[in-house]
């Protein structure tokens, strides 16, 4: 079997891309790397000419390959090789007449645990959609922002006893609301500096928190190990780094409980398998990044299905026009879910496992014309002084 075509499809927020062989069978993988998926997809499109006329089964030697022929790598770069990577990994299920999962060692769990995106604008709507998401049944919820999902077009002004005071009192009243049982994931979008960071998980602690995502900038891999030092409430960190020597260094310095792998930018499967590797030799859990379409919740089930040590997955709506469009309340009517051909079965705040063959998902016809792409724009907010706000 022979690779004949790699082709790029630019739809919604997303970009996909199809490798085609002369056997007929066609893989379908996805970026992840968000705001630059234009230089993403224009790699994917470089990678190309390597892939012509190769063997798609041979998928652990294109990704070394791939991996080590520039020497210079990044976010773009990184998602076009995952893209790739599951749509090889997409090929070899369906010639071999499996779901991708049973390639990748089997089943661990019968169905995934994931948690929601609970958003809010302001404390009210963030506290409503925290009953609503446990009402739906779902045993976890995620990407709670105890700074709220403001517009970036909106200047912050909250100071450092504010910030304390006020993400305490909406973490207190979710967790009154929606009771003991319920798991709270919090995301801190990076906005903290450590000290007020370890003041912050010194308040939020007798409300139980499963992790605090984020809470600083995590470039700094010392600075994040020095956090979780200090701090009682589990760290969750990782979905902005890209490959398994990272996360490693990253684990070697005891800087989280929690890995934030995501399966669009550290390489698909293949890189995923080995970060879940280096972290089960750390006893760490994997949490995995998920702010994409319908395809990379169908991978994204494959891998938790087959990998012991995750602990729950980020689960993005798929009756939401894109993460970005549900978090900031855009209006936009459009559906990820009408982008493919099904989506998996969601029952009491667990994912089904695909039984087809392969991914076992794909994108419908004229995708582009349906769904016309939508690029993220620049844009960061501020504070009320001109600075910098990461949100």
């Amino acid at each position: 079997m022979k690779i004949t075509d790699v082709k790029i499809l630019r739809a919604n927020r997303s970009v996909f891309c199809k490798i085609y062989t002369d056997e007929g069978i066609v893989g379908l993988g996805e970026s992840g790397a968000w705001g630059f998926l234009e230089a993403s997809a224009s790699a994917i499109g470089t990678m190309k000419e390597y892939l012509l006329g190769k063997n798609p089964l041979d998928i652990e030697h294109h990704w070394q390959y791939l991996y080590r022929f520039s020497h210079f790598r990044g976010a773009a770069v990184m998602g076009a090789m995952s893209a790739i990577d599951i749509a090889l990994w997409d090929i070899s299920g369906k010639f071999y007449h499996v779901p991708v999962y049973r390639l990748l060692g089997g089943k661990c769990r019968d169905r995934v645990r994931v948690y929601n995106h609970t958003s809010g604008r302001t404390e009210e709507e963030l506290i409503e959609n925290a009953v609503k998401g446990a009402e739906e049944g779902y045993t976890a919820l995620g990407h709670l922002n105890p700074y709220l999902d403001e517009p970036r077009t909106s200047a912050y002004g909250d100071g450092n006893s504010a910030m304390l005071y006020k993400a305490e009192r909406r973490i207190r009243k979710i967790r009154e609301a929606v009771g003991e049982e319920i798991d709270l994931c919090l995301e801190l979008h990076r906005r903290l500096e450590p000290g007020l960071a370890v003041q912050l998980s010194a308040r939020l602690e007798p409300y139980n928190p499963m992790f605090l995502e984020d809470p600083i900038r995590p470039d700094n891999f010392d600075s994040m190990g020095l956090l979780a030092k200090k701090c009682r409430i589990p760290i969750a960190t990782g979905e902005r780094i890209h490959t398994v020597h990272e996360f490693e260094m990253l684990l070697a310095r005891e800087a989280c409980s929690y890995i934030r792998v995501s399966l669009g930018v550290c390489g698909g499967f293949s890189g995923a398998k080995k970060i879940a590797a280096v972290a089960e030799a750390h006893h760490v859990s994997l949490v995995p990044h998920n702010p994409l379409s319908p395809v990379m919740t169908n991978a994204l089930v494959h891998f938790c299905a087959s990998t012991d040590n995750v602990a729950i997955c980020e689960y993005p709506d798929p009756y939401a026009a894109s993460t970005a469009d549900h978090l900031t309340g855009s209006g936009i009517k459009l559906r990820q879910c009408d982008m493919v051909d099904h989506i998996p079965v969601l029952e009491q705040g667990y994912l089904q496992v695909p039984e087809e063959e392969g991914l076992g998902i794909d994108v419908i016809p004229e995708l582009e014309e349906k769904f016309p792409f939508r690029p993220h724009k620049i844009m960061t907010r501020l504070n009320m002084d001109g600075s910098i706000c990461d949100q």
